[in-house]
Formats: C-alpha cells, structure tokens, sequence
C-alpha cells in the first residue's frame, strides 16, 4: 500500500501540475501579430463585445462591455460586465492584465482566476482606438470591440477578413445585443 501512496501522489501532483500549466496559454495564434507602438493609455476606458466566439464565462451574455483602467502597480484592471438573458441575471468579473513583453507590443495575458492566465491580443485597431480585434492564445477565442454598441461595416469586413486570414472561422461569431 506505501508503495502505491509514493507512486500515486507523485503521479497525481504531475498530472494537476500539468492541468494547470495548459490553462496558463498566454501565446499567440499562429499567423497572428499583436500591434506594435501600442498605446495603452489610449486602449483604456470602456469597450463594448460587439462579437465572440461562444465559450462558458460568456454563454448566454448581452450587453457585455469591459473598462480598462491602471492600476498604482502599473497593471491594467479588467472590469467584465454583462447580462445572462436564460437566467436574467448581471454578471461581473474583475481581472487583471499585465504586458507580456514591451508595454508597446499589444499582447497581454489577463487572470480573473489566478494563477491562471490567458493570453489577450490586440490583432488590430484603428488610428483613433475606436475599434480593436483582439486574440487569444488559440483560434478559439476572439472579440470583436468597440466604443460604442455598434461597429460600421467596413471596420467589421476589415476585421473577420482578418481572422479568417489567421484561420479563425468567422462563421461561428456570435453577434451580441446591447440594448
């Protein structure tokens, strides 16, 4: 019986070790490129979803927005809202996110669970931060923002040719209702 305790705690600890280590992809997609001479300061404020890819910490949401802000240590608080319309409902998720590299390489990773964190890309944005495509570390994860609830459509052409160039399959974004 010791011999099978000294074998499986081992054994258990790796494969946990392991589990988390896989939830903590900051990376980037293959073909992706994060916006160099970024600046942050000009990213910060309120974001309206106009459009992801459905996965479990937004299923069902609407009106999801995100407020941006620094913190004293440097780090950029995250304020996720929105509202669950099956169980009418307003959700909150406060995060935070750090640079990976260089404040002016747009690629972060954010943790509202630590320590795990995920990798967050600005893929593009225009001149004037009205309007950003952001990545995650994997083709599963993608968010089309905004700075007001609506997006015009050649902001939004400009942004699913791109993903669709990266490999993302745009026909899977969900479009979200702010009202």
């Amino acid at each position: 019986m010791k011999t099978l305790q000294k074998i499986a705690i081992p054994v258990t600890l790796g494969v946990l070790g392991f589990m988390i280590f896989n939830s903590c992809s900051t990376g980037i997609p293959k073909g992706a490129v994060a916006v160099n001479n970024f600046d942050v300061k000009k990213y910060l404020g309120r974001w309206y979803e106009i459009a992801r890819f459905d996965y479990r910490f937004e299923k069902n949401m609407d009106n999801v927005t995100a407020e941006y802000s620094e913190n004293p240590d440097g780090t950029i608080r995250v304020d996720n809202k929105g509202y669950d319309y099956i169980k009418k409902e307003h959700k909150e998720s406060i995060g935070e996110a750090r640079f990976v590299k260089d404040k002016t390489e747009a690629r972060l990773k954010v943790s509202f669970f630590k320590p795990i964190w995920a990798g967050y890309n600005v893929i593009d944005i225009d001149e004037d931060y009205q309007y950003a495509l952001v990545a995650g570390s994997s083709l599963k994860y993608l968010w089309i923002l905004s700075r007001t609830p609506s997006i015009p459509d050649s902001i939004k052409q400009r942004f699913i040719e791109k993903a669709k160039k990266i490999g993302y399959n745009t026909d899977e974004l969900i479009w979200v209702k702010h009202n």
